[in-house]
């Protein structure tokens, strides 16, 4: 019985020890948690089983090192919680590798049109597209054009007279077409200008121009081709490399179509995502999406996959002239009008019925709203749908929310409403939206420093593929807030490096409800992680934008590491 009872005991001892043995080690390097109001650092992070084990001292981390314990030597490198994107469309990922990248500079040949048309030609010889198959571009900017300078069908025509082309407004609210593709999408002198949307025309004549944006663009949307089923697998396989070389395990699918939902959950159920995916359905499919997934499969994962809540679009786009204001544009509209302050994309008592419909079924909502007409417009629905109960735990988002006001922002405050702010729109469109909008509207955009003093929790984001998926771009832009051409827009909106990564870590973490599990680096949490060659805390603001990532891991698996 002796004999027993130690092999016993022995045999307790050590399946004790073996418990305690962690997969990884890493120390050496800046390991900021992320964790509290002020900045904090540990000298060492242990992972097991795809969970941070612990964190502290080096002496302390190390006594769970087993024999196949791997023990990561930063060298000097920092450690942070992996990037959480704050507001983009995911599923764009999917397509990009077979469109022209249109970005102006730093990031494209998008400066002119001479170099838009040469990167659609590229992209022509490079894939071998046939004649009559469509083309497609991404990142048209007409704001850096000189004054009135503009992408038209007339001068694609020259270049493409075999291939429908359509090149993507920066804004992903619509698109400029080629004759072919107007032909292709039934675009003509006839087609009358929906409610909501704009169709450029030429002058003196009700021919399209080119471009066409918001509600008009939804049908051509709605028409583009579709891959086959293996080629869309594929190309989100392939879309998540994008993500995962940002640092970002934790992706944003902002405006999720239907067809682009059966996509994203063949995945799931295939299990091919390895970063995490939070997909908010889009509201004009609102019916048919909750008739296949009713409230009780939301805001809980299934293989990587959360149906985070519902979309709404309530206006447009700043830097098209589209988003809604309560004052008129200085330049005027989009289309030459007057006295022009936008539209919102649905009337006010549509807008308030989809507000009700989704707070209804208790389910979060996530609002875009752009100018401060449209904010006001929300903040009315949102009062009105949720009565006294309007400052409870809803943790709404207003995606953008760039021209709020501050007595918006009091309310904002007041009902916890979870701004998704822009800042990269100080360097993209800083001097458009100064053109537009005057001194004192630009200065005050995204105006972080203002929310963070009324205690509001607020994240912040590219739009990707408005911008690209580049996080500490973000993070630069919100700390500098420095134009194209050198100016800063609105100074004293800027905050430091610290709340800037808080905006992509922690803050996201709480909005989308995950703060017990993402955002800080905490034991217990997952092993979600970024590696950068440098700390952003220690380095001039100005280098912020210059700091690469070396690696990201998901729950313990690296699933990028820098060449």
């Amino acid at each position: 019985m002796k004999a027993k009872h130690f092999l016993a005991t022995l045999f307790g001892l050590t399946l004790s020890v073996a418990a305690q043995t962690v997969d990884t080690i890493y120390h050496n390097g800046s390991i900021l948690t992320m964790a509290g109001k002020e900045p904090a650092y540990v000298e060492a992070l242990s992972v097991k089983d795809g969970r941070i084990f612990a964190t502290g001292t080096k002496g302390d981390v190390l006594k769970a090192k087993g024999d196949a314990t791997k023990v990561v030597d930063l060298d000097g490198k920092a450690l942070l919680p992996g990037f959480m994107d704050g507001h983009g469309h995911f599923i764009n990922a999917l397509s990009l590798a077979g469109q022209a990248n249109c970005y102006a500079a730093p990031f494209g040949p998008g400066n002119t049109k001479e170099g838009i048309i040469a990167a659609l030609k590229q992209l022509i010889a490079d894939r071998k597209i046939p004649a009559g198959e469509v083309v497609m571009g991404y990142g048209y900017d007409d704001s850096i054009f000189p004054e009135g300078g503009k992408l038209t069908a007339a001068d694609l025509d020259p270049h493409f007279p075999d291939h429908p082309v359509m090149v993507g407004h920066v804004s992903l609210h619509g698109a400029v077409l080629n004759t072919l593709a107007f032909k292709k999408y039934n675009f003509s002198a006839a087609t009358e200008t929906p409610p909501g949307g704009v169709i450029m025309r030429k002058s003196g004549s009700q021919e399209p121009e080119g471009l066409v944006m918001e509600t008009a663009f939804l049908p051509i949307h709605a028409s583009l081709p579709k891959p086959s089923p293996d080629q869309q697998i594929q190309a989100l396989v392939d879309g998540q490399k994008i993500y995962a070389a940002a640092g970002v395990t934790t992706a944003q699918e902002g405006a999720t179509h239907l067809s682009d939902l059966q996509i994203l959950q063949q995945g799931a159920r295939e299990k091919k995502l390895y970063i995490d995916v939070v997909a908010f359905p889009f509201i004009p499919e609102f019916k048919q999406i909750m008739r296949l997934n009713p409230p009780e499969t939301f805001v809980k994962y299934n293989n990587g996959l959360k149906l985070g809540g519902i979309k709404v679009t309530i206006d447009g786009s700043p830097q098209g002239r589209t988003a809604h204001f309560t004052t008129p544009y200085l330049t005027g509209g989009p289309g030459g009008e007057k006295d022009w302050k936008g539209e919102p994309t649905f009337p006010v008592e549509t807008i308030n019925q989809m507000v009700k419909a989704v707070y209804d079924l208790k389910l979060p909502l996530i609002i875009h709203c752009n100018g401060d007409a449209a904010i006001d417009n929300f903040l009315a629905a949102h009062e009105d749908a949720l009565g006294d109960a309007k400052a409870g735990d809803h943790r709404t988002g207003i995606i953008h929310c760039q021209f709020v006001r501050k007595d918006q922002l009091d309310k904002i405050a007041a009902w916890k409403v979870i701004p998704s702010f822009y800042t990269e729109h100080t360097f993209f469109f800083g001097s458009t939206h100064l053109r537009n909008r005057g001194k004192e509207q630009a200065y005050f955009l995204s105006p972080l420093k203002s929310a963070l003093d009324r205690g509001i929790t607020f994240a912040n984001h590219t739009d990707f593929n408005v911008a690209p998926i580049d996080q500490l771009f973000v993070v630069w832009s919100a700390v500098n807030r420095i134009s194209r051409e050198g100016e800063i827009i609105g100074p004293d909106e800027r905050v430091s490096a610290y709340e800037a990564l808080k905006a992509i870590t922690v803050n996201v973490a709480y909005w989308y409800r995950e703060e017990d599990r993402k955002g800080t680096l905490e034991a217990g949490k997952l092993a979600d992680l970024v590696i950068l060659d440098k700390d952003p805390l220690k380095v001039e603001p100005m280098a912020i934008k210059d700091i690469k990532v070396v690696e990201t891991v998901k729950e313990g698996k690296s699933i990028y590491t820098a060449n």
